[in-house]
């Protein structure tokens, strides 16, 4: 719902439990008044702020906008920076009109002498108090120079205290959580790499410094990028803070020429009350009802065969691979690296998307249709963005790849990046990827990028332009193969963000199999993203990454919080331990529907010896919990593990054991799992209301 009061030139952008309001003075800056409960259009207006009784040296108004514009007084970050033809640097923004439904919002301003346009958009949903919004800047004169154009500025209220919440990482170690209070001045998150990066992710959350998981407000922001980017969180001496974020990284510029426009990608802003846990659950609803291309669909149980297998790819071990896996009760066989060109080993072949004619003389068809008979869907690996100099691709296009003139050709994993912003490039990989899904009856591709960008110069055109070609590309395949299925991979978790979501199914969150590293791994990724894309995966012990041992109920539970996928040596497995995996696989089955489309509750963060987590299906018919010990101190018996949102009246049946639990009891004492002795014990419970 938008209220537009006219004479206070004052907007009221409501969700089911919150308003943003913003009103132009009289220098026609868009100010901020309000982000937080929902308030009426009367309780609004009487934020009208009284004249201060003196004039301040610095401009009252820093820190306030929504539309931060270089220019005047304002010395702080600025969303929006220019560079005219003649040197000028300062934007002098006049608001000339307004655009409104009962969802969209659109405020138009102009420059009071350069014929530059700016649009702000914002979008609302009615069963969300997501708020979506994005820029639109037009060129009608001579070429301007865009140094920095953010999808949008977030103004926060002042609060007691200031806390940043976000994730680092790096190949293998992703999406770690980390808190700190925010400083003074300018805090950057930012990726340079041309993918959205392991390193950072384009989303933050600010508290005053007392939220936990379920108290306190969070406010917090998520671009829908999946290219470089910078995220600003700015906190003024004045106490005044805000976040803002972009496509784009510095020094990048973007040129535009007359009569072109820039349109930036959606930066989605929450407000919640409720902790990190509401907040969490409120973004993950929103990606499921808003951004997810099949939100209802239930992801399968895949085996992967690349740590089976490496290089070593032949139809008669890919077969055994899928025999096994289709006894374990696997729903969805995927082929990974090796069964292409010349790829024997990672030197060669990227760029060659044909089967091996060795490896598979007769194609893909004999490989498809025993996994198709065996009652599994059948999926392949591909990495299309890429090419390796030892590749037919190359040596015909060797000027297709991201590179400068007199500079050296970086390779990393003996790999270049296609350059996806040449027309030629882009149809050369749709038509490529088009009649492979053409020939064969593939069911899903697990979509990697292995590298970052080098070479790539300072046009933002090469650096936007990949994404949205790729984006593009997506969704042709998408809508030329509607059966087909995408996970994003980008050696891992280097490509996940609400872009890339909206055209794909699930992400690969990491590496790391490890599954005591997983679940640090898995919190960080919880704070913004649902369990119903998170691709987990139980491999070998030792773990091929870490060498650590760790028993396989474990490695299961964990892989169970997601989308749970099998990658180990299955050749080298015990009979007893094929026959435990396939219980367990049944066990995820039972409660997938919780997990995929339930909601979650982070109890135990992974950082004691004691984590767990919970999930509550929509109407709270059913519960999954799942805990786990790192290790066991002093012999001390485990303490019960209050669960959240269940009714106190209910009773509470295990489905396992058939034990009673009554709902108050739950809430208050807890749940006391059945952790077997030492190290690394893990439980899984399944909950049906009676």
């Amino acid at each position: 719902m938008i209220h537009h009061d006219a004479e206070r030139r004052l907007w009221v952008l409501s969700g089911p439990s919150c308003s943003y309001v913003v009103r132009l003075d009289d220098a026609d800056r868009p100010r901020v008044l309000h982000w937080g409960r929902r308030l009426t259009a009367e309780q609004a207006a009487s934020l009208l702020p009284p004249e201060p009784p003196y004039r301040p040296v610095e401009d009252s108004a820093e820190g306030t906008c929504d539309l931060a514009a270089a220019g005047g007084l304002s010395y702080g970050d600025a969303g929006l920076r220019v560079r005219f033809a003649d040197g000028t640097r300062d934007l002098e923004l006049v608001h000339t009109g307004h655009h409104r439904t009962d969802r969209e919002l659109v405020l138009a301003y102009a420059d009071r002498h350069y014929p530059l346009a700016v649009e702000c958009h914002y979008r609302l949903y009615d069963d969300s108090d997501v708020i979506e919004r994005h820029l639109v800047v037009r060129n009608a004169g001579e070429p301007v120079t865009v140094v920095r154009a953010d999808s949008a500025t977030w103004v926060l209220p002042r609060l007691n205290d200031y806390r940043l919440s976000s994730v680092r990482g790096q190949w293998g170690a992703e999406t770690r959580l980390h808190r700190a209070g925010l400083p003074y001045g300018e805090t950057v998150l930012t990726s340079r790499r041309g993918v959205t990066s392991h390193q950072a992710n384009p989303w933050a959350m600010v508290d005053d410094g007392t939220a936990g998981e379920e108290h306190a407000a969070v406010y917090s922001c998520a671009l829908a990028w999946s290219g470089s980017w910078r995220l600003t969180a700015q906190r003024l001496p004045a106490e005044r803070v805000t976040l803002s974020a972009g496509a784009g990284h510095d020094p990048v510029t973007f040129e535009l020429g007359t009569g072109e426009e820039l349109v930036t990608p959606v930066c989605a802003g929450l407000y919640a009350e409720g902790g990190f846990g509401a907040a969490g659950r409120a973004w993950h609803d929103y990606q499921l009802r808003h951004v997810l291309p099949h939100p209802g669909e239930t992801r399968p149980v895949l085996y992967n065969s690349w740590e089976a297998t490496g290089f070593e790819v032949s139809l008669e071990g890919q077969t055994r691979l899928a025999e096994l896996a289709a006894r374990m009760g696997v729903e969805l066989f995927v082929m990974d690296d090796g069964w292409f060109g010349a790829r024997t080993h990672d030197a060669a072949g990227l760029g060659d998307w044909r089967p091996n004619p060795r490896r598979f003389p007769d194609g893909l068809a004999p490989l498809i249709d025993r996994v198709h008979e065996l009652g599994m869907r059948f999926g392949l690996w591909v990495e299309p963005e890429m090419v390796n100099p030892d590749s037919d691709l190359y040596r015909a296009h060797p000027d297709w790849v991201v590179h400068r003139p007199h500079r050296t050709r970086t390779e990393h994993r003996n790999q270049l990046v296609l350059d996806l912003s040449r027309p030629q490039v882009a149809d050369w990989l749709y038509r490529t990827l088009d009649e492979l899904l053409a020939k064969n009856d593939i069911d899903f591709l697990k979509w990697d990028m292995n590298r970052p960008f080098t070479e790539a110069g300072p046009d933002e055109r090469l650096w936007t332009g990949h994404v949205h070609a790729l984006y593009d590309v997506l969704d042709r395949l998408r809508a030329g193969h509607p059966q087909v299925r995408v996970e994003s991979c980008s050696s891992g978790g280097g490509r996940v963000d609400l872009g890339i979501l909206r055209r794909t199914d699930q992400v690969w969150t990491s590496d790391n199999t490890d599954a005591l590293d997983r679940l640090e791994i898995q919190h960080g990724f919880s704070q913004l993203y649902p369990a119903r894309v998170m691709g987990a995966w139980v491999t070998d012990s030792p773990n091929p990454y870490t060498g650590r041992e760790v028993p396989l109920d474990f490695r299961f539970h964990v892989a169970m919080a997601g989308v749970l996928g099998v990658g180990g040596t299955l050749t080298d497995w015990s009979e007893a331990e094929l026959a435990r995996a396939a219980e367990l696989v049944a066990a995820y089955k039972r409660i997938r529907p919780i997990v995929q489309h339930g909601r979650q509750y982070r109890l135990l963060p992974p950082d004691g010896e004691l984590s767990a987590v919970q999930y509550l299906a929509r109407d709270g018919a059913q519960v999954a919990f799942l805990a786990f010990r790192r290790a066991r101190r002093f012999g001390h018996a485990e303490p019960g593990i209050p669960l959240r949102d269940l009714d106190p009246g209910a009773r509470y049946r295990d489905a396992a054991t058939g034990r009673i639990h009554h709902g108050a009891v739950l809430l208050s004492h807890g749940l006391f799992p059945d952790l077997a002795p030492g190290d690394y014990a893990s439980a899984m419970v399944h909950l049906i209301r009676e």
